[in-house]
């Protein structure tokens, strides 16, 4: 704990508040969707916001004091997505069973050490290409969100710009208090219905459906590992952290296996949150950042306790103000993204390739852009190597007579 003191800073804090902040007024509406489509009871609703934001926040906080990295955990958005056409037509306890058995999957599939094989093996730069690919929408969000609200979107642009001159560490800080500030006078921040409710977990006895188990839980520990767990690694890989795949993928699989019976369909990696918090805006000394990962899940567990409450409070500011404030905290990741790409001319087809499957979103056989862009990137990679190196290879001249 001393460690946390001396390397404790308000540009972390921040910056862990940021990504919490993104991840409720964002993924959590994937979630609602999906609880809304199942016709699931309000007390149902708020144990599964109590049980992904427990899970995420422990294993988030653990995981970054353990490591000393800015492990930022969150719950599965691709698997939510998921579950809004494929839960209506089950029961809640099977759809728990599911649950345990795809986190039960990703364990084994994370201790076994083949996470890690695939991730050392895969090309930095179209590591790098995916993760600016996913990130790539909230940096276009930010300034398509002119055309609705153009006073606010200005004000935290000017502000960003204004303070990464003046004193980069609290551009993020300073774009959040204007935003919020700016909204306050266009009279944008709905305070009316904030009534603060603590949530009560409830227990689900899962119930074992194979068929359940086979459109539900294998899908979705396919979709968390390749839609969250691949890119949440990358970006870590983007921001120098060569910190093994299997205790991150491990620790967040038994968090899901504790709280599926909660309502938890999958703690995993992040990837978009994590990207706030491993860059310089949180602190321009890698080795002090892991403390925006303690932040930021500090801050999951303290709204969590209040489950869909305080996710309505999230849900009333302006759907700019947060695009904007996603946006401008990722400059930075972007930024690095895209360097990481093309710095290598040998990998810059085949990164380019990534990052256009990627930030296309499109989506095919029911999994992810982030899979099929290191799909077709890795296979333009060994393409254009295996022809480089075809034509470079020395030929066989006759001997002369």
């Amino acid at each position: 704990m001393p460690a946390i003191r001396q390397d404790l800073s308000l540009s972390a804090v921040i910056s862990g508040f940021v990504a919490m902040l993104v991840s409720y007024a964002g993924p959590l509406v994937i979630v609602f969707q999906a609880a809304h489509q199942a016709h699931l009871p309000n007390d149902i609703i708020g144990s599964w916001i109590w049980a992904i934001s427990i899970g995420s926040g422990v294993t988030g906080v653990v995981l970054s004091y353990w490591l000393k990295v800015p492990v930022i955990t969150a719950w599965s958005t691709p698997g939510a997505a998921l579950l809004v056409s494929t839960l209506p037509g089950i029961t809640l306890a099977q759809a728990i069973g599911a649950y345990l058995v795809s986190a039960a999957l990703i364990a084994a599939i994370a201790l076994s050490g083949a996470f890690d094989r695939l991730m050392n093996r895969l090309p930095k730069a179209i590591a790098s290409a995916m993760l600016a690919g996913i990130l790539f929408r909230f940096g276009a969000d930010l300034f398509g969100s002119l055309n609705t609200q153009p006073v606010l979107v200005l004000a935290m642009l000017a502000a960003y710009l204004c303070f990464k001159r003046i004193n980069p560490r609290y551009a993020v800080l300073s774009v959040l208090l204007v935003g919020c500030i700016v909204a306050a006078c266009l009279g944008q921040l709905h305070t009316g219905d904030w009534v603060l409710e603590a949530s009560v977990p409830v227990w689900t006895t899962p119930e074992w459906n194979w068929q359940v188990i086979i459109s539900v839980g294998l899908p979705l520990a396919l979709v968390s590992l390749t839609g969250q767990s691949v890119p949440g690694i990358a970006v870590l890989r983007s921001a120098g952290y060569g910190t093994p795949a299997r205790p991150m993928v491990a620790l967040t699989a038994l968090g899901s296996l504790l709280m599926a019976p909660f309502g938890a369909h999958g703690v995993n990696l992040a990837a978009i949150t994590a990207a706030i918090c491993t860059g310089p805006e949180a602190h321009e000394n890698p080795g002090k950042r892991y403390v925006a990962g303690i932040a930021c899940g500090v801050f999951y567990i303290l709204v969590g306790t209040f489950g869909a409450t305080l996710a309505v409070v999230f849900g009333a500011l302006p759907k700019a103000l947060i695009a904007t404030l996603a946006g401008l905290a990722l400059f930075g990741a972007i930024a690095n993204g895209l360097s990481g790409a093309m710095a290598d001319e040998k990998q810059r087809e085949a990164a380019l390739i990534t990052f256009l499957v990627t930030a296309s979103g499109m989506s095919f056989l029911g999994l992810a852009a982030a899979f099929w862009g290191i799909v077709f990137g890795i296979a333009a990679y060994a393409g254009l190597n295996m022809n480089l190196a075809r034509n470079n290879a020395p030929t066989l001249e006759r001997p002369t007579r």
